[in-house]
């Protein structure tokens, strides 16, 4: 494929706020683009449903970035910190990423999520309890932001109220725009969270709990199961990725709703609507966009074009999930819609362990506030909202009122 590659314009606010007729024009021009991605960095985009499907699947492409030709990737890294950085499961592929997923995966069973359901319906009245009486709110600040985050610390044991420095130093390490993010900058942070991170350990296995934490812990000194650069990975992992998506499914979900005022008035009408509508928030805008990253360990062929090894490959999640030849009318939020298996957790091995956790904190929250806040409207005007740049999507804030009460 020999032609030039799409830069995807995060320095253009239209495009952060609404990037899908770029990616359906890209769609339209063929099943792989070659493109420019956040940062500056070059990808061979899969656009269509039935090929992102097939590559999340296919073992010709890796996981781990320093498969990857370009290295610029790992500069992006702290240099002292690479090793720990990237011993997680989302960056690691068979043998480790099967040892790695299954230490954890009995957290986020159905059964183990389900039972969660009272103590996260219990956080999101007391957060709505704050704001109800004013009659306004930012309900990411205020409300989609801070949930997930004591979900997940109470889950893996971490102090809520360090909840503030962590957001801070994950922010800094995973926002992307259309420039490169500065490595210095990366490095303070993740020195920063590294160090955190030691000190939770130290101070869990002086006295651990009945939490993920502490079993992590229990794992990596008594099991051998984990080494240290590991432990500390997987912590950093489940702690940001934790909260940061369901975030923005949060949020965005909202925004979404609010935008579309048939639908909100639907769902307010029939609440049985909402686990439906959850599937067609992650379809119609999801958390992640425009997709999911990996890299050719060989010359692949994917839908006809020939990607060279060391090739980023970046599966267009959000994309595929409004491919006219997957999902009829893909282009409308509609939360009837009954197949709507998308792919905004990724499929194969890979698929997101902490699905079952995002969709039932979304449900919670956004029943709960649909039902708790009558009257719900945005404060300024749709085109104002700010949306994150790149890679992870959901809106920064959202500003509304509402009909104050007791």
């Amino acid at each position: 494929m020999s032609e030039q590659p799409t830069p995807l314009p995060y320095a253009d606010p239209t495009f952060v706020a609404d990037p899908f007729p770029l990616y359906r024009q890209l769609r339209e021009d063929g099943p792989v683009r070659r493109v420019v991605v956040a940062g500056g960095l070059d990808a061979w985009l899969v656009t269509r449903y039935e090929d992102g499907l097939a590559a999340l699947s296919d073992s010709r492409l890796s996981s781990d970035v320093r498969d990857a030709s370009d290295g610029r990737l790992l500069r992006q890294l702290p240099e002292t910190e690479r090793e720990s950085m990237l011993s997680n499961m989302l960056r690691s592929d068979p043998p480790d990423h099967t040892r790695l997923r299954r230490l954890v995966s009995k957290a986020f069973t159905a059964r183990r999520v389900a039972g969660m359901r009272p103590r996260i319906q219990e956080l999101t009245d007391r957060l709505l309890d704050a704001v109800v009486p004013a009659g306004r709110a930012d309900l990411v600040a205020d409300f989609a932001l801070p949930l997930p985050v004591t979900v997940i610390s109470e889950l893996l044991g971490v102090p809520v109220d360090d909840r503030h420095d962590f957001q801070h130093w994950a922010d800094r390490m995973l926002r992307r725009g259309a420039e490169a993010p500065d490595p210095a900058v990366v490095s303070e942070a993740w020195e920063h969270m590294r160090a955190y991170l030691a000190r939770l350990i130290h101070a869990k296995r002086a006295q651990p709990g009945d939490d993920l934490l502490s079993g992590l812990i229990t794992a990596r000194d008594e099991e051998q199961r984990l080494s240290e650069d590991e432990l500390v990975a997987m912590v950093f992992l489940l702690l940001v990725a934790g909260y940061i998506t369901t975030v923005n499914l949060i949020g965005g979900g909202i925004a979404m709703l609010l935008a579309h005022p048939g639908q909100l008035e639907l769902l307010r009408s029939d609440p049985g609507l909402l686990p439906g509508a959850i599937e067609e928030f992650l379809r119609y805008d999801g958390p992640v966009s425009p997709g999911i990253a990996r890299f050719a360990r060989e010359d692949v062929e994917i839908a006809g074009v020939a990607v060279p090894r060391g090739a980023t490959v970046l599966i267009g999640s959000a994309l595929a999930d409004r491919d006219p030849e997957r999902f009829p009318d893909p282009d409308s939020l509609d939360i009837t819609r009954q197949d709507n298996a998308h792919l905004a957790f990724g499929h194969g091995i890979h698929y997101c362990l902490g699905a079952p956790l995002a969709r039932l904190e979304g449900q919670i929250a956004i029943g709960t506030a649909l039902r708790r806040l009558p009257g719900l409207a945005l404060d300024v005007p749709p085109e104002k909202i700010p949306w994150r740049p790149g890679g992870l999507r959901g809106p920064e804030s959202l500003p509304v009122t509402f009909a104050p009460g007791g």
